[in-house]
């Protein structure tokens, strides 16, 4: 990214009910994709745009982020935690650490996994010169999101929340994604739970403030249910594997007479025994045992699963330390 290096802020502070009970004991963030946690893709796809310096706002279950990724320079970037004492909102995490904000900074929500191009939006954002803008992206059905309308110089002219199919006037919703300016902080009020998306960018707007919609059309998903992180995790394994490869992460024992059939990703430590099938799209994870005979199709095995002799799994998801 050209120019000053600029601060983000992750949104990692929601219960995630959407996903229960897959996160009744972890945290959103900390949800496994290929083997890694959300999180850290997130991370990855900051530094891409040389974005290091972040600083993660989190609510429940803190420890496990932390113990994972220490101050983050085993993954090559500064990290900076701040953790809510109760939920504060997206736009009331972010004034908790006000302080550390003294030029524009980028909002990513942690629930989203994106292609869009921060660089460009960035530039976008300068050229304006706006309080704020709002990575925006088509969906099928805007009904269930934020609909934001703009004009034809992409600013913005109504938010919509939830709209019936009678009052759909575009399908552009908010990705999640923000480039703000420190003073939008001025709207929120501390220590008390504040949402950009109904407690700030709507005042904003009647108060003639610019506001800019960012459109792009490239990657968007958000994994708020299971079957969106599903989604995620066979659009990924098919982006980075390929139709029909196996990966195999370190040492695992395979029986010379399993089937895998890719694409597959395979973690370490794993025992895969005889007469046993595994048909991809499939994650195993590092630590799982399938069982003599055992069929798993299509499903995403988190970590230290065993999978017993002749069962047959089939487009699932079974969290870690199951057994089945």
């Amino acid at each position: 990214m050209n120019g000053k290096l600029m601060k983000a802020i992750i949104l990692a502070g929601g219960e995630a009910t959407r996903l229960r009970p897959l996160t009744c004991n972890i945290p959103k963030a900390m949800v496994p994709v290929l083997n890694r946690p959300f999180l850290e893709h997130l991370i990855n796809y900051l530094k891409e745009y040389n974005i290091i310096d972040i600083i993660l706002a989190m609510g429940q279950l803190p420890e496990q982020i932390q113990n994972y990724f220490g101050d983050g320079s085993g993954f090559g970037v500064r990290l900076t935690y701040s953790v809510e004492d109760f939920p504060m909102g997206t736009a009331g995490a972010v004034k908790i650490v006000e302080k550390l904000l003294g030029e524009s900074f980028i909002v990513l929500n942690g629930d989203i996994f994106t292609d869009l191009d921060l660089t460009a939006m960035v530039n976008f954002h300068r050229e304006k010169n706006p309080i704020a803008t709002i990575a925006l992206t088509p969906v099928k059905d805007p009904t269930i999101y934020g609909v934001v309308e703009t004009d034809g110089q992409s600013r913005v002219r109504h938010f919509t929340e939830k709209p019936r199919w009678s009052e759909v006037t575009t399908n552009m919703i908010n990705a999640g994604v923000y480039v703000l300016e420190p003073d939008i902080l001025s709207y929120v009020a501390s220590n008390t739970f504040f949402s950009f998306e109904h407690d700030v960018f709507p005042p904003l707007l009647e108060e003639g403030r610019a506001i800019y919609g960012y459109p792009f059309e490239s990657y968007w998903i958000d994994i708020g249910t299971p079957e969106k992180y599903f989604r995620l995790n066979r659009d990924l394994l098919l982006r980075y594997i390929g139709d029909k490869d196996v990966k195999l992460e370190g040492e695992s024992f395979v029986h010379p007479s399993a089937q895998i059939e890719g694409p597959a990703i395979i973690g370490e430590s794993c025992f895969i025994d005889r007469d046993s099938v595994i048909k991809g799209p499939a994650i195993i994870g590092p630590g799982c045992q399938i069982g003599q005979g055992a069929t798993v199709e299509g499903v995403v095995l988190w970590q230290n699963c065993e999978v017993a002799k002749e069962v047959k799994l089939r487009n699932c998801i079974i969290a870690s330390n199951c057994y089945i």
